[in-house]
């Protein structure tokens, strides 16, 4: 492997847990930033459970606090977006005037923040199509696919081509058996990637429904890919050409998952804040900006917003009651 070179993977959840460890065991040096399953990892590892084979690694290059990482070569993120915030106190002191940031997140707008954070660094964007899911402290369940689609940020969000950069992370994740498909357009891939997410996320949750589910009934897979067609015409508002076959596409590869519940999903039923921003509300305003509306997109986020409310009202209401009983 390449001398020298440091991989740092912030967030080590579904999605940095899975991809970090396929990178230490082909031979990377990779060092993880953790918060809640630090004391676990740092005794015992990260625990993989794959499709592709399960695997343990321990020791873990792991930390609690930024502070004490190495400046890398190379900046992972795979934190939900409602967690960008910490990014500021994190990113400067990791990166030099040659890192790479790979933002491995949904939604739209997340490179632009980046670039204002630390505007000396390459962005990527990774468009991840990952069936995994974390089941415990550093238990991650790999279940399906595994491929990300990447592509290289430039402020006009318009097709920068397939730089050398790009080639260089194509060729470790490579190396690491990690599935690569280039991007020139990383705007296009993202829309593209929305398609799915705009759809599928939020009616999980709504209709408290797997994959499955709503792919076996007609009236829920008719919604979806009503939704589905709303996202491409947003896209193609904002410049984006995507083929109205792109629909039976992703309808076609949805029907082949496993039984799956996305991470907005996950994020309701263990009663965590929910992406709406990036992945529903950012596409929405910038579709409106440009004097157009997304009238399905709209009901489905408003209604993930209030149940995002009120679910994590009974959070705060329980927390009152036990505090009252001190």
């Amino acid at each position: 492997m390449e001398d020298g070179l440091k991989i740092g993977i912030i967030g080590t959840g579904a999605v940095g847990g899975y991809y970090g460890a396929l990178l230490v065991k082909s031979g990377f040096d990779v060092h993880f930033l953790l918060r809640s399953d630090f004391d676990h990892v740092r005794q015992s590892g990260l625990r993989i459970e794959s499709k592709n084979g399960d695997f343990n690694l321990d020791p873990v290059n792991c930390y609690f606090r930024a502070q004490e990482m190495p400046e890398c070569d190379i900046i992972i993120v795979a934190l939900k977006t409602i967690q960008n915030n910490q990014l500021r106190d994190i990113l400067p002191v990791i990166t030099t005037s040659g890192s790479i940031v790979v933002l491995l997140q949904n939604g739209l707008g997340v490179e632009k923040e980046i670039t204002d954070i630390v505007p000396q660094t390459t962005v990527m964007g990774g468009l991840c199509f990952l069936c995994s899911n974390k089941i415990g402290p550093g238990h991650i369940r790999h279940l399906d696919y595994g491929s990300i689609r990447l592509g290289q940020y430039q402020d006009d969000t318009f097709a920068v081509g397939i730089t050398d950069e790009l080639k260089k992370i194509a060729d470790i994740f490579s190396k690491s058996d990690i599935p690569v498909q280039l991007e020139a357009s990383l705007g296009k891939a993202r829309w593209e990637k929305l398609v799915w997410n705009m759809a599928f996320n939020g009616t999980t949750v709504i209709l408290d429904a797997t994959t499955d589910m709503i792919m076996n009934n007609v009236a829920a897979r008719s919604m979806v890919g009503e939704i589905m067609a709303e996202v491409i015409h947003g896209a193609r508002v904002c410049g984006y050409a995507i083929d109205d076959g792109f629909v039976d596409l992703m309808l076609s590869a949805t029907e082949k998952m496993v039984e799956y519940r996305p991470s907005m999903k996950l994020d309701y039923d263990a009663k965590r804040p929910l992406e709406t921003e990036c992945i529903y509300w950012r596409p929405i305003r910038t579709v409106t900006e440009k004097g157009h509306d997304m009238p399905k997109s709209r009901i489905l986020a408003s209604q993930l917003d209030f149940l995002d409310w009120r679910n994590r009202e009974c959070i705060n209401n329980v927390n009152q009651k036990d505090n009252l009983k001190i």
